[in-house]
């Protein structure tokens, strides 16, 4: 990879500010939303309103795909140059018009910081099918996986699979030195290009099959998006290396999950991405908690789809429609392989794993969440079960509690009815949880103010209610232990630590 090339077509993408920000007017509200159903007629027709803008050029280049003239690029890559562009890869000269060979878009990292992601042209820019060796961009799980990262850190990092390298890019500007690491090299061109191009130095980039190329090293954080599609191993389905692991069924998730806890210092964590089979005799998530013996887990399936639904969502995912014979055989295969090995569903969902914690937690939550939370609230979590494991009831009756400012409490009453039938704690912010409680806990919750301890509060509760108090105890300790590890009930701060 031509660095000093991609630092000069860098500067050139800087100084025309191909941003976000600069593509959104010209472009307008509707046709980004189309973009984002990866329909571009209307951002076509918006941007060829404006033929000698750079960032219109630059757009129609490596955002559409479109073939641009020449003479529009050249001005719009004037350090850069026609010849080096090519010379780097990004570009093709064809006569007097020139076409993209990659996908070059702008794009806002976590931080707030600008920049851009390489990857394969893809749907967006027309291209069909797509390559076996097809390099990604930015989808929704990348973005979900960022969200999930912790928001600053320090030591080592690993990013398994790293695809067109935004992981990796993320996890280095958060602090970490960071391990790059695909069995694509194509992948790999992609991270050191994308790393050129947003001036991240020092990112190790190496080649080979999941833990492989790391031996036996050892760090603070793991990510991963590994390429975990359930697809059929048989001929005439289709593969590409994104997101098809060459394995069985789940094998390919569970050698990730699986193998992740040699390679984590005491403390380090592992999140990933991930698809796990529900078979006949054994539900996806019990499956995972095999996977995870003799670690910290915390697993959360957030969907689950049934056979049919989930061969359609990757068939689609490959470019065929519905209506042709290739998607009604294909479909076919699909289901073929469940039936075969048994699988009744597919879950979909996130693995968060900790070195030496105790905690051992295996959920559905399906409802939707607020992703600019999620890594505030899960390292919170973590926080929180530590805490948990350091403190019997004895401890826990004489801590003082305060509930989180993002909580509610609602109330529903049948017509006419003095008493509530139904009293629900809602969580505002981390994963945005439901609690049914009853008077008790209710009562427990919203005398949480930080002064007064736990036990003491129970003991004035059942005073109140007229029941005995160390059976109140012995029923409301594991709720308030819920609680607490879930962030509706928060501990001092700092004690958590």
């Amino acid at each position: 990879m031509h660095t000093a090339i991609a630092h000069r077509f860098a500067d050139d993408l800087r100084a025309a500010g191909f941003t976000t920000a600069a593509l959104h007017p010209l472009i307008g509200d509707a046709a980004e939303a189309a973009l984002a159903r990866a329909v571009a007629v209307p951002a076509r027709r918006a941007l060829a309103r404006h033929p000698q803008n750079a960032v219109a050029v630059l757009a129609r280049l490596f955002v559409l795909g479109d073939v641009v003239d020449a003479s529009s690029v050249a001005a719009a890559l004037p350090t850069t140059g026609l010849a080096d562009a090519e010379r780097l890869g990004v570009i093709e000269r064809r006569g007097d018009s020139v076409a993209p060979a990659v996908a070059v878009r702008p794009h806002v990292f976590a931080d707030g910081g600008e920049g851009w992601i390489a990857s394969d042209l893809d749907e967006l820019a027309g291209v069909f099918p797509l390559r076996p060796d097809h390099v990604l961009g930015v989808g929704g799980a990348g973005r979900t996986l960022v969200s999930l990262l912790p928001a600053s850190g320090n030591g080592r990092a690993l990013d398994l699979g790293c695809g067109c390298g935004l992981v990796a890019f993320e996890l280095h500007r958060r602090g970490f030195e960071v391990v790059a690491t695909d069995i694509s090299p194509r992948a790999l061109w992609f991270t050191r290009l994308g790393a050129a191009l947003n001036n991240l130095e020092g990112i190790d980039v190496r080649e080979g099959s999941l833990y492989e190329p790391v031996g036996d090293e050892r760090f603070e954080l793991i990510a991963s998006n590994p390429p975990f599609v359930i697809t059929p191993r048989v001929a005439g389905v289709p593969a590409y290396e994104y997101r098809d692991g060459g394995r069985a069924g789940d094998e390919l998730m569970r050698e990730v999950v699986a193998g992740a806890a040699p390679h984590l210092v005491e403390g380090g964590r592992a999140i990933m991405l991930g698809n796990w089979q529900d078979r006949e005799d054994l539900a996806g998530l019990e499956r995972v908690r095999a996977w995870t013996e003799g670690i910290g887990a915390w697993v959360i399936e957030r969907e689950q789809l049934d056979p049919a639904r989930y061969a359609e969502l990757w068939v689609r995912d490959g470019g065929t429609r519905p209506g042709s014979d290739e998607h009604e055989a294909l479909i076919g295969a699909w289901l073929d392989d469940f039936e075969t090995r048994g699988v009744t569903g597919v879950g979909l969902g996130w693995v968060q794993l900790m070195r030496g914690s105790g905690l051992r937690r295996f959920e559905r939550v399906v409802q939707a969440v607020d992703t600019a939370v999620l890594a505030a609230h899960t390292a919170a979590v973590w926080r929180a079960a530590a805490w948990l494991d350091r403190t019997d009831d004895m401890v826990l009756a004489a801590s003082v509690l305060r509930v989180a400012a993002d909580v509610t409490e609602a109330r529903h009453h049948l017509p006419g009815a003095e008493a509530p039938s139904v009293i629900e704690l809602r969580q505002g912010g981390g994963l945005a949880r439901t609690v049914s409680a009853d008077p008790a806990l209710a009562a427990l919750v919203g005398a949480s103010d930080g002064e007064l301890p736990v036990g003491v509060l129970i003991d004035a509760i059942a005073d109140l209610l007229e029941v005995d108090a160390a059976s109140l105890r012995s029923d409301l300790l594991p709720r308030v232990r819920e609680l607490v590890l879930t962030g509706m009930l928060e501990v001092p701060h700092g004690a958590a630590d």
